[in-house]
């Protein structure tokens, strides 16, 4: 289980803290008493779970660029972190295809930065480097990738987790290597991801965010793809995974250094229409979807993790079903157009996450 006492005055280096996977993640590393450090650009949207949640008043918030190693090597070097989780990125897949350039630039150099920066920091002992579950060649099978199958990726975005996780691998072997691990004492491993969703997710182009942008403005929504199949999850279910990760990288070490998967059950893999569906249902007040009938780059069609070796090793589990991930985000946005405390009420929702995780 993710332990509150383990992270209790731990510092952590978290790159990506002002995007929505960050703000989730550092709020709960705060609410356990973790010396969390972040390192990010600026939020990425307005609005954005950052500012609407207040993330930055229980942290340090540094607004900088993972592809500046001097400035990312100097934050290092200032508050010596034990425990390193990378999640910046620039994360969209229809994005990259206009701008690979900075796609490439943010999530190769950029993780090459935040490694050579933890290699010449001797505090740390566990880094958890995020990719994704599009790191994989998608062959569009309908089981699910195992975390020794071949890197790859059609577009920019995909093809640049997969060099990311090569990166990783490189120096897993060149500096981290588990096998001389009493000498560094530093255990390196990666994690993947599916498709998250959650409220506070305003970033262009995703469904979800999509979504509830148009039915909070009385809009219809303009839905793509709507028989593609995503393994959805709520985004607590893989911050969950990273930080039960971290905790055994940090107590074990090398036994856990190599790539993870995190990903939903199987029975929630869905169709984007089953989602849109639900939604809209959901909401009421006409809610409603029309199917965009434009011209849009290649996307994949289907695409699911295997997570048999995190569910035997880690005894990790998915906790939320589609169902109650997709009520907590209604409940979330309704609660955010009518004003509340939306610090308060994400906490409550990491509360009652945590709550059935630990029963």
């Amino acid at each position: 289980m993710v332990s509150p006492s383990f992270w209790a005055n731990r510092v952590v280096l978290l790159t990506g803290h002002t995007g929505f996977k960050g703000s989730w993640l550092s709020l709960w590393l705060q609410a356990m008493g973790a010396r969390v450090i972040g390192y990010a650009l600026a939020a990425p949207t307005h609005p954005s779970l950052f500012d609407a949640a207040n993330v930055a008043e229980g942290m340090v918030s540094i607004e900088s660029d993972i592809r500046d190693f001097a400035a990312l090597s100097a934050v290092f070097e200032e508050y010596q972190p034990e425990i390193v989780i990378h999640l910046a990125a620039q994360s969209l897949v229809r994005y990259s295809y206009a701008n690979p350039i900075e796609t490439y630039s943010t999530n190769v150099m950029g993780t090459v930065h935040l490694l050579e920066a933890a290699r010449l920091t001797s505090s740390v002992r566990a880094i958890v480097n995020i990719t994704s579950d599009k790191c994989y060649e998608n062959r569009e099978w309908v089981w699910g990738y195992r975390e020794n199958e071949p890197m790859g990726g059609y577009d920019p975005y995909s093809n640049s987790k997969g060099c990311a996780e090569l990166v990783a691998s490189a120096y897993r072997s060149s500096y981290f290597n588990p096998g001389n691990f009493t000498d560094h004492r530093v255990a390196l491993a990666s994690a993947r991801a599916g498709n998250v969703i959650g409220g506070g997710d305003w970033a262009e182009d995703r469904l979800i965010p999509d979504i509830m942008r148009a039915i909070t403005q009385g809009k219809p929504v303009n839905i793509r793809n709507p028989h593609a199949i995503r393994p959805w999850q709520h985004v607590l279910e893989p911050l969950s995974g990273y930080l039960l990760l971290a905790q055994k990288l940090y107590q074990e070490g090398a036994a856990y250094a190599e790539g993870w998967n995190f990903g939903p059950a199987d029975e929630d893999a869905k169709p984007v229409q089953w989602i849109v569906d639900s939604l809209t249902k959901s909401w009421g007040d006409g809610a409603s979807w029309l199917l965009d009938q434009g011209d849009h780059p290649h996307e994949a069609h289907y695409l699911k993790l295997d997570c048999s070796k995190a569910k035997a090793q880690l005894d990790w589990h998915p906790r939320w079903r589609l169902e109650h991930a997709l009520a907590a985000i209604v409940e979330w946005h309704r609660a955010y157009r009518d004003g509340q405390d939306m610090h308060e009420l994400t906490l409550r929702q990491i509360r009652a996450y945590d709550n059935d995780l630990n029963n």
